[in-house]
């Protein structure tokens, strides 16, 4: 069971990889999606959106190697949790994006999808001892 529990973890974890190292790579092909949705209250938005990307890439490449793995799991927590506020901001201002509804259903969905995301890399920063104890239990 542990063995199938693994080898799910590790392709959901490669999954996640490459989804956050495209989606740092978006952050420079195409910044005015994020740009326009950093809060008013930060400084330098176009600034944050290329730093949040290249953070993006660097940890997505992170979750390939076992050495930075863990570290890359944490990095990633703080990450979705450091750009909650842009996905509240464009909820609660209604900011539109070519090609995302400006409607509470995708809204009601997106928010909470965040958690998952947190939840995800949650799984991977933390300790292989810890979930050798959890899955004795």
């Amino acid at each position: 069971m542990l063995r199938i529990i693994q080898k799910n973890k590790d392709t959901l974890r490669n999954m996640l990889a490459v989804f956050i190292i495209a989606a740092g790579i978006l952050h420079f092909a195409i910044p005015q999606p994020f740009t326009k949705i950093v809060p008013g209250f930060l400084p330098y938005p176009a600034a944050l959106v290329y730093i949040s990307g290249v953070i993006e890439i660097i940890l997505g490449a992170g979750l390939f190697f076992p050495a930075t793995r863990q570290l890359a799991g944490w990095g990633l927590v703080a990450l979705f949790i450091a750009v909650y506020p842009a996905n509240l901001n464009m909820a609660f201002n209604h900011i539109k994006l070519a090609g995302i509804p400006d409607s509470w259903w995708v809204h009601g969905i997106r928010l909470p999808l965040q958690f998952v995301l947190i939840a995800w890399a949650y799984w991977y920063a933390r300790s292989p001892e810890s979930l050798s104890k959890a899955a004795e239990r």
